[in-house]
Parts: structure tokens; sequence; C-alpha cells
């Protein structure tokens, strides 16, 4: 009997960023061959930090269904972000709580996902990148792609064009 090959694994790593100058979410994919595609998004009101860290995974798991990826491991800095996805903590809060409704439905395109806390020096390369993006008006390199976002994930009106919807 032939066995099936096993589908390789996605990396993604993801950040999110707030700040005085503005919100920015970065997203990392690693293909199993190990060729990088890089995603900035500046949000163009403010959020929280958590609601940052939430954007990015939603954006990461968008970009990995965007490629093919099928099985994803997604990298994340946030503790309280990692930790409420996996059920080690409780969320409580009415947005954080349909943050979490948001990524199962994203997530459940997927053979096979799940998000990992790092620790921050592992994702310097998204955490660079979100505050640039958070900072910035436009980012404008040949590695990196940019979109901008005009409502919250969470908003209950969401344009049809948004490709992240």
């Amino acid at each position: 009997m032939i066995q099936p090959v096993e589908e390789e694994v996605w990396r993604v790593f993801v950040d999110g960023a707030s700040n005085l100058s503005g919100c920015g979410v970065e997203v990392v994919l690693f293909s199993p061959s190990e060729e990088k595609i890089k995603l900035a998004l500046r949000i163009d009101f403010r959020v929280t930090n958590n609601e940052a860290e939430y954007e990015a995974v939603l954006a990461g798991l968008q970009a990995a269904r965007e490629v093919g990826a099928s099985r994803v491991i997604i990298y994340s800095d946030s503790q309280l972000v990692t930790q409420q996805i996996k059920g080690t903590y409780e969320a409580k809060n009415e947005k954080m709580l349909k943050y979490l409704g948001l990524i199962t439905a994203r997530a459940a395109s997927l053979t096979d996902w799940s998000i990992e806390q790092i620790p921050r020096e592992e994702n310097a390369e998204a955490d660079t990148l979100d505050k640039l993006a958070a900072s910035m008006t436009e980012i404008s390199t040949r590695e990196v792609l940019c979109f901008t976002r005009l409502v919250l994930s969470t908003d209950e009106k969401i344009p049809m064009d948004d490709p992240y919807r």
C-alpha cells in the first residue's frame, strides 16, 4: 500500500504593535523550502496591543490560506493571545471572545494548525517590521507587501472588497 505524502508545514511568524505613532501588523511566512514572504499592514485607527496581536494572527492565517498552505504553525511573542487561543487563559473581554471566534472560523480551512508562544528575541524580524508599519504611512520595498486595513476584524461592517474578510 502506498502511504500518502504528508503535507509540509509552513511556519508563520506574527506580531502586532500599537504605539503613539500608529498601529501595525507584521507577518513573515516561511515555506517548507524556506522561502520567505513578508507582509506589513498599517492599521489606520487606534487599537490596543492585544487587538493588534490578534489582528496579526488573523492576517497570518489569511496569508497562509492565500499561499495554499494547509498545515501551519503560527509563532507569536504574545503570551496572552497564544494562551487564549490555546484555551489555557480564559478570554473574558467581549472583543477577545470575538477574535477567538474569527480565528476559529479562519483556521477551519486548514488541515492542521497550531500556535506557539516564542520569546520576543526569536520574533525579532516580525517585531521590527510591525513597528515600522505602525509608524509609516506606506512601506515600499521589494521584500515587503503592504496592505492598509480600514476596519478591525471584529467590527460588524467589513467592506466587501476587504481582502482579509
